[in-house]
């Protein structure tokens, strides 16, 4: 199992998460038996939202004597009807009285992450902030009941104004192919490049992403259903995801002991069975030229790491003055670049890699002067 530091914190989070969204139908006995192997196979963090009320007490008993090792992401918003299933709320008392229940029922005093509940319109953002949810949140914080700050959404301009509070170390977004390319469903709003911005600003401010929705909903696991009309395996929607900027962690759902099985293959697949280099037969022209640090371009003849060459030069763009002193201390720079055309024809997203190293030499040249 891989393992990404969180930026703003000492968490070592690992790269393949689990949600608990439509584990609530199984026995209570296999949702304990998930959450156990999960954890003996190196998954740490978990997503809490939309599995039920059935959930909590099973994964309270199987964390129970693991507590110290697990990252809990519970969100102020997510409420159950008194039939146990997922409801959401803007209420500041419900949403108390469900924290207060939920830290209970999982033994436990503290949460690793406190999101803000699906703001994904201007409005969701003022009624958290009126209602006194936000504070409510804060005021946790302070207190040590929860760790992080974050918010789940699925909006590009609406996460920008929570992310200007300065407070956020965590957002939960909604990534796949299909999203990023234009062409998935409601959930997948915001152009190509609107997205990409989001998450460098994330990278740029040490946002962590928790990835949502990465397998759209199972629609690109299968040629009937995906919007490209070829399936995708979940270890390329999985790496595809982990490649994003920012990203630190992919949170799928399960259902079952047997969808954790399927999931725990993508550690132990090899670096071609993640290769989703496939999806530059269908990259439509708003996304081609985007970088995303991928590395598919790999090896590089001339040695050069052309991702983190790229990601430097965008943080560099977008204001980080670390950046340069990071491009700076590389050992084979840009300008080594022997326009062999290597990258450019293994490039998922058509990025003119020879172009782009000399624009990138010449940048930082400049600058150097």
């Amino acid at each position: 199992m891989e393992y990404r530091k969180l930026p703003k914190g000492n968490e070592h989070i690992s790269t393949l998460g689990l949600g608990m969204g439509g584990i609530q139908n199984c026995p209570q006995e296999e949702i304990r038996e998930v959450i156990k192997t999960a954890v003996e196979n190196g998954i740490n963090f978990f997503d809490l939202c939309a599995g039920g009320k059935s959930v909590y007490a099973p994964f309270g008993e199987a964390i129970k004597n693991c507590r110290q090792k697990v990252y809990l992401q519970v969100h102020f918003g997510a409420v159950y009807k008194e039939n146990g299933e997922y409801g959401w709320s803007r209420d500041l008392n419900t949403i108390r009285q469900t924290f207060e229940w939920e830290l209970r029922t999982l033994n436990t005093d503290y949460v690793d992450f406190g999101f803000l509940h699906c703001i994904d319109e201007l409005s969701d953002w003022s009624d958290i902030v009126n209602s006194g949810i936000f504070d409510y949140v804060k005021g946790l914080k302070e207190k040590g009941v929860v760790k992080h700050i974050g918010f789940s959404s699925h909006t590009p301009s609406v996460a920008h104004k929570v992310l200007d509070t300065g407070v956020i170390d965590m957002m939960m977004f909604s990534v796949n192919p299909a999203y990023d390319l234009e062409c998935g469903d409601e959930y997948g709003i915001g152009t190509n490049a609107e997205r990409a911005e989001l998450m460098r600003r994330c990278e740029k401010e040490g946002v962590g992403i928790s990835v949502m929705k990465p397998f759209h909903g199972g629609q690109l696991l299968a040629a009937n259903t995906s919007p490209f009309k070829k399936a995708l395996t979940k270890n390329q929607c999985i790496q595809y995801c982990l490649d994003r900027p920012a990203v630190l962690a992919v949170v799928p759902g399960v259902r079952n002991l047997q969808d954790l099985r399927e999931l725990l293959k993508y550690p132990l697949s090899t670096k071609d069975e993640r290769d989703y280099s496939a999806i530059g037969e269908f990259t439509p022209e708003s996304a081609v030229g985007n970088c995303v640090y991928c590395n598919h371009c790999q090896p590089c003849p001339a040695g050069i790491d052309i991702g983190i060459v790229n990601k430097y030069y965008d943080l560099s763009l977008a204001g980080d003055k670390m950046a340069f002193d990071h491009y700076s201390k590389l050992k084979v720079k840009a300008d080594r670049c022997l326009k062999c055309g290597h990258c450019d024809k293994r490039c998922p997203f058509k990025v003119k890699q020879q172009d782009r190293m000399k624009e990138i030499a010449h940048y930082f040249g400049v600058h150097n002067d």
